[in-house]
């Protein structure tokens, strides 16, 4: 059973990139929102996550380990968002992370995770609706350990996603409706053993391939002049995959489904600004059902003098 909830951990970790941050994170501005930087500006926005669970489910059974008590994922997060044009942005983040679980022996993990980079373009721009392209990839930045779940930071996937989203935007109360669907090319990984057990059959290999993902989101919000804020429910799942066995670890295999409720809220009344986005996690199969937070801190800034002032697009 130890071993069993150490791959839990990682599911979390898997759910999280699935959704982005899948739970997500909060930056000034996301790869999965219709906000951009002015062209010859950016964005640096640096945050602190939090993400803790005591239960998960076991295929559909919700369960608790107490080999593992509450299992707690923290992470510093840099993010970079560079306006090349008024319509299109590039985003680029580094995430460290670090891992711990309140009862049992199981080695703490820390490190950084995967490197990200985005491209969002904007298509479509005309009376408050507006259409998004957006298109993201990731790569393992460590050695660290795949498969030492719940412990491991990571599961050193490369990762490929592409994501349409769709916003209209009432121009003068400033409410605004968000939807947008994703799907994730996920890499094969290597483990550090010679065989494992996945679908009810054992794979003679050293190599594991993971199932690739979807996700889905809607969000309703606010956002005027410093002010942002909105509700946000999520859908994110495997696309195949197998379950965790009774009494067994989770594995990268494991068909990792969760739909996510949750709140995000920005103000930014002139450079420097700050943001925060808290989620649970309402139900689920082969994941924990984590409570997670963020908090960040942005700083807008110029990298080429104009005369006009940088100011985001909304």
């Amino acid at each position: 059973m130890h071993y069993s909830l150490r791959k839990m951990k990682q599911s979390l970790i898997l759910l999280s990139i699935i959704v982005l941050c899948a739970t997500g994170r909060a930056f000034a501005q996301m790869p999965n929102d219709a906000i951009y930087m002015s062209k010859n500006t950016a964005c640096l926005a640096l945050s602190y996550g939090h993400s803790s669970w005591d239960k998960y489910w076991e295929n559909s059974l919700k369960r608790e380990n107490l080999n593992i008590g509450t299992h707690t994922t923290q992470s510093a997060m840099a993010m970079l968002a560079v306006g090349v044009t008024k319509n299109l942005n590039v985003i680029v983040g580094v995430p460290y992370v670090w891992t711990q679980a309140s009862a049992g022996n199981l080695k703490w993990q820390n490190g950084f995770q995967d490197a990200s980079l985005w491209l969002k373009y904007r298509f479509i721009n005309k009376s408050g609706f507006s259409l998004h392209a957006i298109g993201g990839a990731s790569i393992p930045m460590g050695d660290y350990i795949p498969d030492f779940l719940p412990m491991s930071i990571g599961i050193q996937c490369k990762t490929a996603t592409a994501r349409l989203l769709a916003r209209y935007r009432h121009p003068q109360t400033g409410i605004y409706l968000t939807a947008s669907g994703s799907y994730i090319f996920r890499s094969n990984i290597k483990i550090d053993r010679d065989s494992y057990l996945s679908e009810g059959k054992l794979h003679s290999t050293n190599k594991v391939s993971v199932p690739n993902a979807y996700d889905a989101s809607v969000r309703l919000g606010y956002s005027k002049a410093a002010i942002q804020a909105e509700v946000f429910a999520e859908y994110g799942a495997c696309d195949g995959g197998d379950n965790i066995r009774r009494n067994d670890m989770p594995f990268p295999t494991n068909n990792m489904k969760s739909t996510v409720g949750g709140v995000y809220a920005k103000f930014q009344p002139k450079n420097i600004g700050v943001n925060a986005r808290a989620a649970y996690v309402l139900d689920g199969t082969n994941v924990g059902q984590s409570t997670s937070f963020s908090v960040g801190v942005l700083y807008q800034f110029r990298y080429i003098k104009a005369d006009k002032n940088p100011n985001m697009h909304q």
